[in-house]
């Protein structure tokens, strides 16, 4: 069984565990039932831009040609470090795109992937964002009206907790031992008086079952550039992450090459 197109990120479904599809152009393709089986993955020598469709001979920022890279809203230095938001200076690079993504509220929240770590999200894209991350467990802190307002609070906290995720730990589940909603508390005492009346009164905690079959032994990196097919049997899924017996591939890192990919039905 063939398929070829545009690679794009991974996508996924909120279920127990996290159901995983495979973009390749308009093309979802369900992984989870093709878990134990081998996959081979071919690079047909094309990138072309995931916005524009310009062929490029390299991607910024996970498939952007470099004119989207330096002019889309989506690309800004706001977009990695919201506290720098600028929309109100009336120098956001798209309005438009500053009321649909950035004037809209979000959630600053605490993840456990690697470690606890504090992050902020959309409030309506939340659960895509802790899937991406690996995070096994999630729990909002505070909803602010504002991204700008919410990396505020967020670039507070990391002086006091990471704001990033190691991938490698991630994937082979070594996970700390700590307790989420105990670091919360002991946040939510740090958290200075004009952010008080923004904080959230829940207790639930979001849990994430991610299909992986077999203990991660190999975290060698698939690089498409210097190894345009590789193949391996598929052993699981997590964050953006395929993992093989013969490698781990961030599918969200190549988005925009064109590839090939077959599943090899097991001989019987």
């Amino acid at each position: 069984m063939k398929f070829s197109g545009q690679l794009l990120e991974l996508e996924h479904e909120y279920k127990e565990p996290i159901q995983y599809y495979l973009q390749l152009g308009e093309e979802k393709i369900p992984l989870n039932p093709y878990l134990g089986q081998t996959i081979k993955m071919k690079y047909l020598q094309e990138i072309r831009c995931i916005y524009c469709g310009r062929k490029v001979k390299k991607t910024y920022n996970n498939g952007y040609c470099y004119p989207c890279f330096i002019k889309l809203p989506q690309n800004d230095l706001c977009i990695v470090k919201p506290n720098l938001c600028h929309y109100d200076q009336g120098t956001c690079r798209d309005s438009e795109f500053g009321d649909h993504h950035c004037m809209v509220p979000h959630y600053v929240y605490l993840a456990l992937s690697s470690d606890v770590k504090v992050g902020l999200t959309r409030r309506t894209n939340a659960f895509k964002r802790w899937v991406d991350q690996g995070a096994i467990q999630s729990i909002p802190i505070a909803e602010l009206p504002t991204r700008k307002m919410a990396g505020e609070l967020e670039y507070f906290l990391s002086q006091h907790l990471p704001d990033k995720t190691n991938w490698r730990k991630m994937l082979k589940g070594e996970i700390a031992d700590k307790d989420i909603r105990k670091i919360r508390e002991e946040i939510l005492a740090l958290i200075p008086e004009e952010y008080q009346s923004y904080l959230l009164d829940v207790d639930q905690i979001y849990e994430f079952l991610y299909p992986i079959e077999e203990t991660v032994q190999n975290l060698t990196s698939i690089n498409l550039d210097k190894q345009p097919i590789f193949e391996g049997k598929l052993i699981g899924m997590k964050g953006q992450y395929l993992i093989f017996d013969t490698g781990v591939f961030n599918v969200k890192k190549y988005a925009g090459y064109q590839v090939e990919i077959e599943i090899i039905e097991p001989t019987k």
